[in-house]
């Protein structure tokens, strides 16, 4: 009797690519097996591997480890042998799970016969779907510029293949990130002259003065972040590290940290400066960081910017910053960290290159402790680094869309219909583009107003491979193979690529000579392996594939970078925050904040993210508004009032949160939900808070101003319990102190 498919699949569990590798100890928690009702051929034998991978998770990376039985992913946990997690890993990749059994997966190619925005599709072949999409791109190849690209930020080989596709066909390619992090990269090479983003050595420093980056929420890798804060909290030999958390919302780092200080929004350069001329004037600076520094920011604009000139217009005293600088210059070694909202101003570039900037001043480069610089990665055919369009250059091709200019538009990893601001008018312009194709393996917003929609792998049934940006400060490569076999009639986005490459032929054709995009990835190991250096040697290359599958990865610990130049500027001239909206109409600053699970939407389609509760305010599965209590007790709301929130832009509704730790004239909101489309878990739930953002820039980068909009509120009348894991919350005094108290009240 032959072998049944879930007996085949079970022996695969043996296959070369199962983690075997010594020094990771492998997770012993074991799943209740699950029913094999609907798997009638399937008897539970017990029998399991575990596959090492890797997931890109928006900018960041995770080595993971897949627990696989009965040729069924059933369990997630971290790699322990993955530099930067460490067999940590985060809810986003537990639910990558949830992703790869989701009831509304598109099982297959869908050709729209309906109007655009609506649900109606046909199913069609692979064969009818890539014949259909060759054609057209051979009908526009005497106009190659009308074939547009737009895809999330792609590191790896994948990314490589992507921009020799694209560019080689003669199109342009546009990358796309909803929370950009172009004012951090841009203040990266403004201040230490870097292309990809540093180490930050948490673990080691003893100080850290943090300048709205929510680095163990949702700033760039919190999962690295957040493990190396243990060791940073537990002193690892040394004394206790001491965190200050400065930013106008109380978010899960500022929970988490020794003082948290509520500067007013958008101040944080002048603040940054502030504590530099103290440095400067007691002579705590590093001798030529101090030279550094002056030079970089100016004589001038540090005697203008003392504490005494700043405490009014940034909310903090004058002795609280001449303390602030005293700590952080005699603390070494010390981490000054920027990023999140106050990135978000017009000015956001100057606040960043003044945070910084204190690394350079008190000679924090390059040491333990410190910022350490990641190497460019070895391999010639991988990208290693994001980068992302600006908001501006999507305002450039959205006009180009209502032009006509844009002919064919390619869409993968991203919903911009969803996630750009309302009021820049997108999503009419995108309906004006006569061909659209997209890769999405869920119809959301984006993908409803495709022609042609081709859907991709999910990560756990995908070959891949991510250079981590940020790095652990040494060249590092997650890999990523297929733990189990495709669910649906789905295919890899590489494949696809070289699929139609090969039926385009000319220039696209040779660029692209590979078959599988599997080969593309043999092809860059096997550059790894001529190197003869890292974490693995072999005797044969085939040897060495083996090992790359089953430690998820290579790396180098001995590739540090540790050599800075000057600061090669510009430096953006210092300028006060722009918000907008008259104060007296709209007298309250919005402070827009990623979901702590779902993110900017994106993981809005998993219910294991939509039930996961706000560290903060154990919220879940609605869009809330974060109210200080005085503010609350002068607009007569309560906790469950629903409230319009209205912007310049436009209005939602949300249900208040009354929040004690909210600064006054300060509303802070989530982002993530509000969908219309993508799935029965993230439709109809919440507001979309995009659609009354201003789509102002930063006037250095032409980065999206995302917390530069006032706002108002104003009472519906309506009124519905929070879903969250506690009760109300409710400030009371206690011998005279304000005391939190919890109520179910």
């Amino acid at each position: 009797m032959g072998l049944t498919r879930r007996q085949l699949l079970k022996r695969s569990g043996l296959s070369l690519g199962a983690v075997l590798f010594a020094g990771c100890t492998i997770p012993e928690e074991e799943m209740i097996v699950q029913s094999p009702i609907r798997i009638p051929e399937d008897t539970v034998e017990g029998f399991d591997a575990f596959y090492a991978t890797t997931i890109q998770d928006g900018g960041s990376s995770e080595g993971l480890l897949v627990r696989v039985m009965e040729g069924r992913a059933k369990k997630i946990e971290g790699n322990p042998d993955f530099p930067l997690n460490r067999g940590k890993h985060s809810a986003r990749s537990e639910a990558t799970l949830q992703s790869l059994y989701h009831p509304d997966r598109i099982e297959g190619p869908l050709k729209r016969v309906g109007s655009r925005g609506t649900e109606d599709f046909t199913a069609i072949s692979w064969d009818e779907a890539l014949d259909t999409l060759t054609m057209k791109l051979k009908s526009q190849q005497t106009n190659p510029s009308s074939v547009v690209m737009m895809t999330q930020p792609i590191r790896g080989h994948l990314g490589g293949i992507s921009e020799k596709f694209i560019t080689s066909y003669g199109g342009r390619y546009f990358t796309y990130e909803p929370i950009e992090e172009t004012v951090l990269r841009q203040a990266m090479a403004s201040v230490f002259g870097q292309t990809r983003l540093p180490s930050f050595d948490i673990q080691n420093t003893r100080h850290i003065l943090s300048f709205g980056a929510d680095f163990l929420g949702t700033w760039v890798s919190p999962v690295q972040y957040s493990r190396q804060y243990g060791e940073f909290r537990q002193g690892s030999g040394r004394e206790r590290g001491t965190l200050v958390q400065i930013e106008p919302r109380f978010s899960l780092t500022a929970a988490n940290a020794d003082e948290w200080v509520p500067v007013k929004p958008g101040t944080e350069g002048f603040l940054a400066i502030a504590i530099a001329s103290v440095i400067i004037s007691n002579g705590l600076g590093d001798p030529q960081g101090t030279r550094e520094f002056t030079e970089m920011i100016g004589a001038e604009t540090l005697a203008k910017y003392s504490p005494e000139s700043v405490s009014k217009m940034v909310g903090v005293t004058p002795e609280r910053i001449s303390e602030l600088a005293h700590s952080f210059a005699e603390n070494q070694p010390s981490l000054a960290l920027a990023g999140g909202s106050a990135a978000g101003h017009t000015n956001g570039l100057f606040n960043l290159v003044a945070v910084y900037g204190l690394n350079r001043l008190v000679g924090n480069l390059g040491k333990e402790g410190g910022i350490n610089f990641n190497p460019q990665f070895p391999g010639s055919s991988i990208v290693d680094s994001s980068n992302v369009s600006t908001f501006s250059q999507w305002l450039k091709i959205s006009e180009e869309m209502n032009r006509g200019g844009v002919q064919v538009a390619l869409v993968r990893g991203i919903n911009p219909v969803y996630s750009m601001p309302k009021s820049t008018g997108f999503a009419s312009a995108f309906s004006n583009v006569p061909f659209i194709v997209s890769f999405s393996s869920f119809l959301d917003e984006t993908a409803l107003y495709a022609d042609l929609i081709l859907p991709e792998h999910v990560s756990l049934e995908d070959w891949g491979d991510d250079v981590p940006d940020p790095a652990p400060g040494f060249e590092t490569l997650g890999f990523q193979q297929p733990v189990v076999m495709p669910f649906k009639d789905t295919r890899g986005f590489g494949d696809l690529l070289l699929t139609i490459a090969g039926e385009l032929g000319g220039p696209v054709s040779a660029s692209l000579p590979w078959d599988s995009f599997r080969d593309v990835l043999r092809s860059g190991v096997k550059e790894i392996y001529e190197l003869n250096r890292g974490s693995l040697k072999a005797a044969t290359y085939e040897e060495f594939w083996v090992g790359i599958l089953q430690r998820g990865g290579w790396w180098d610990m001995n590739s540090k970078k540790v050599d800075v130049g000057p600061p090669p500027g510009p430096i953006p001239v210092p300028e006060a925050p722009e918000f907008f909206g008259d104060p007296s109409t709209y007298p309250m600053h919005l402070i827009p904040f990623p979901a702590q699970a779902i993110g900017d939407g994106s993981g809005a389609h998993l219910p294991w993210l939509q039930a996961t509760p706000d560290p903060i305010t154990t919220a879940t599965w609605r869009t809330w508004v974060e109210v200080n209590p005085k503010d609350g007790k002068e607009l007569a709301l309560r906790e469950g009032d629903v409230v319009r929130v209205e912007s310049p832009s436009g209005s939602i509704e949300a249900q208040v949160y009354i929040h004690p730790a909210t600064p006054p004239g300060i509303i802070s909101i989530p982002m993530g939900q509000g969908h219309t489309q993508y799935g029965r878990y993230a439709a109809g739930r919440g507001a979309n808070l995009t659609d009354i953002l201003v789509p102002q820039q930063d006037k250095s980068t032409g980065a999206l101003a995302w917390a530069a909009t006032r706002i108002r509120l104003v009472k519906t009348g309506g009124r519905d319990r929070i879903p969250k894991a506690e009760g109300m919350t409710v400030a009371v005094p206690v011998m005279g102190f304000p005391v939190v108290r919890i109520t179910n009240h």
